[in-house]
């Protein structure tokens, strides 16, 4: 069992930047891909970064790319997000997931994923 626990949202204005991290719980956290997705209202859970088991491979959602970058700290537990020219449709509640195990999903889906986060809530006001 692992619980990951995500923080660092809030309220930023467009063209800023906020740093999310995602500790998780257990030894094995090196073992796990770590991804995050967000959720605005009214929309689907979407994809927004992953970072590989091994390796450190990383990967992103076109909307991302070219300003979010996701890293780990496997000392530390913890999986990190900087976000840097936010814009307001970047508005939503972030989530960390973990995976334990590689599945024909892949890690751009949540269905690829084994534990979730409560999220963090992320304004950005124009």
């Amino acid at each position: 069992q692992v619980q990951v626990v995500e923080s660092g949202g809030g309220l930023v204005q467009a063209g800023g930047s906020l740093r999310l991290s995602c500790a998780a719980s257990g030894r094995t956290f090196s073992r796990y891909a770590m991804g995050w997705f967000r959720q605005a209202p009214g929309k689907e859970r979407e994809f927004v970064a992953a970072i590989s088991w091994v390796g450190g491979r990383t990967y992103y959602a076109d909307s991302a790319k070219g300003r979010f970058t996701i890293s780990r700290d496997n000392a530390k537990n913890t999986v990190y997000l900087e976000m840097n020219s936010l814009k307001p449709e970047d508005t939503a509640v972030y989530y960390c997931a973990a995976a334990a195990l590689p599945r024909s999903s892949g890690l751009g889906s949540a269905k690829g994923y084994d534990y979730w986060g409560q999220g963090t809530q992320v304004t950005v006001s124009s």
